[in-house]
């Protein structure tokens, strides 16, 4: 078993997509609020940079006036109160910073991950089948994190060390610009080498972060499929693709640390032969009497603390490329297409009219036709069923009701209406579904019942009675109140049933789905679940869809569907009589129930 695609677009338009200029473009809409908060924080880094160089220049007086006994008096006290004012400032400034640039990139943070929420629930469903549950989750609890980790620490050290290597650089230049030329000549050499780098971590992340989404997969598919993993002795095959992922994913994380290891030793092997050059041209201006010894040590400091600030700039090198493989990630999931709104045309409550008129539909451009021109009417509160062989196109069809897709060929109306006049919301709350894979929240019974509405425990009772399971709810310690655990976890399969058939009778829309309700049932609890389906379909238009053709036979009409196209239309008589395809998989099935 492999791992779906994973959320993989671009975020920006020409040029490299993931390259710092393009992430802070796409940021900039969250950041423009927050643009004074920024600047202040900019500032302070730029106060905390500045007493860097500050401290050099301290030395320079203290050296050449302040020792010796033809010493300032002045510098000997004047010096050391400075240095301490200096590190009030620099302590002041450096707190300062840090809170306002935490609470900027926390705010973006909170942004990206509610737009990126809002983005997933607003997307078409052709997004969840292409997505896997562990990508999106990777999106949008983890790799946001990874702007967060960019903005703090990777922005305050590239302003607040960019700043200190160029307020150091300029104190040098005045110290002695024939010495600090030579400084200057390195940095497009390590420049180069960065370069060189970044290209090589950039493709390693976005590698790293694919395998990252394969080995959640596993696990989820692991837990999900727990039951069938331990029937068929498959733990030691779910071991072994677990251990093979994850070696592939320490293999790259290595080569990471290789690729980004780099860059600090070459940084300071670099700084080194600067450093050694330096001091030998020193000594030879100092016998020349070019230079005086406070001036030096002064220098020597200067360049020494431009080391640490580089040596930080190259270490940010690392988790600036991973952030740019995560916003990768982010903005592809921002940038989902919508799923479409419809029209302006309001729809308070259908009547319950639907029509077919030639409706195509195809998976995918160029994907083999699912649906071919099927035509049908619904008269308002008729019972129409859908039947046929698996692959005939029916889930497809009922699919195609509260527009999770729309045909590529002619139209679906609704009282006479095609589909995307009417309002998407005002569209959807016309039509219940009730399938035989239930989804429940791990929620109340009350707020699973009266899920997308205010709870009202009225309502609520009355819809649990015509489920028949109000009985079963009332025995239980909390009533109403209890909860139903992961999918519904704590209730019987028929339990679970008929509270997603009272979760449709409470939503009481006209238009109701029935896509094989009672298929994975036991006889008892089928019997239950049927007779909450009986009082469900009184007075509401209903589409069924059912392979047991024993629980059709009282639809008004049947149509059958094979390969796409409706091959037989009446009543369970009417089709019998025909003996067709109808009359084929009725035999088969009754054959097998004798059995």
């Amino acid at each position: 078993m492999s791992a779906k695609p994973t959320l993989s677009k671009t975020i920006g338009g020409s040029g490299d997509a993931s390259s710092p200029a393009v992430v802070l473009r796409r940021l900039w809409p969250y950041m423009k609020p927050l643009l004074w908060i920024i600047v202040a924080g900019i500032l302070s880094m730029g106060v905390v940079a500045a007493t860097e160089a500050g401290i050099p220049a301290l030395l320079k007086p203290l050296l050449d006036h302040g020792f010796g006994t033809k010493g300032s008096p002045a510098a000997k006290w004047i010096v050391p109160g400075a240095v301490i004012g200096l590190a009030l400032v620099r302590a002041a400034s450096q707190y300062a910073s840090g809170y306002l640039l935490q609470y900027v990139s926390n705010r973006i943070l909170l942004d990206l991950r509610i737009k990126m929420f809002e983005r997933m629930i607003h997307t078409g469903v052709g997004f969840f089948q292409r997505e896997t549950a562990s990508t999106v989750i990777n999106a949008i609890v983890f790799e946001v994190n990874n702007i967060l980790n960019v903005l703090i620490s990777v922005m305050v050290t590239l302003v607040r060390d960019s700043l200190t290597v160029l307020f150091l650089l300029g104190y040098l230049f005045y110290l002695n610009w024939r010495l600090t030329l030579i400084v200057a000549v390195l940095l497009p050499a390590i420049g180069w080498m960065v370069g060189k780098i970044n290209r090589r971590l950039r493709q390693l992340n976005r590698e790293y972060q694919l395998l990252t989404n394969q080995l959640s997969y596993i696990v989820e598919e692991t837990v999900a499929g727990y039951k069938v993993v331990k029937v068929h002795n498959g733990e030691s095959y779910e071991i072994g693709r677990f251990n093979e992922m994850s070696r592939r994913l320490r293999g790259y994380s290595m080569r990471m640390t290789v690729s980004g290891g780099l860059a600090q030793p070459l940084t300071q092997f670099l700084a080194s032969i600067a450093l050694a050059v330096v001091i030998g041209i020193a000594v030879v201006q100092s016998s020349h009497d070019q230079t005086t010894v406070g001036g030096f040590v002064a220098f020597i400091t200067a360049m020494l603390l431009v080391v640490s600030p580089l040596k930080h700039l190259m270490d940010v090198n690392q988790p600036l490329q991973r952030g740019m493989t995560a916003a990768e990630l982010i903005f592809g999931l921002i940038d989902e297409p919508l799923e479409p709104k419809g029209g302006g045309r309001a729809l308070e409550r259908a009547s319950g009219h639907i029509e077919f008129r030639d409706v195509s539909f195809a998976y995918g451009e160029g994907g083999r036709q699912t649906l071919d021109s099927v035509s049908f009417k619904i008269a308002p509160g008729e019972m129409v069923a859908l039947a046929g062989p698996s692959g005939g196109g029916k889930t497809t069809l009922v699919n195609l009701m509260p527009r999770f897709f729309d045909p590529s060929g002619g139209e679906i109306l609704v009282d006479g209406v095609a589909l995307p006049e009417y309002k998407l919301h005002d569209l959807r709350s016309q039509i219940a579904m009730v399938s035989q894979d239930v989804v429940l929240f791990n929620d109340t019974i009350s707020n699973n019942v009266a899920y997308g509405q205010t709870a009202d425990r009225d309502r609520v009772e009355a819809a649990l009675r015509a489920a028949n399971l109000w009985d079963t709810v009332q025995a239980m310690p909390e009533s109403i109140d209890t909860l139903v655990g992961d999918n519904g976890m704590r209730l019987s399969g028929g339990q679970r049933q008929r509270l997603a058939i009272a979760r449709a009778v409470y939503k009481d829309a006209p238009i109701l789905i029935l896509d094989e309700a009672t298929s994975a049932l036991d006889s008892e609890s089928e019997r239950h679940v049927q007779a909450a389906l009986e009082t469900l379909m009184k007075g509401r238009t209903t589409l069924v869809i059912a392979h047991r053709l024993s629980t059709i036979e009282r639809a008004d009409r049947i149509l059958v569907l094979d390969a796409g196209r409706i091959v037989e239309r009446g009543s369970h008589r009417e089709l019998l009589a025909q003996d067709g395809l109808y009359a084929h998989l009725h035999r088969i099935q009754f054959q097998q129930n004798a059995a």
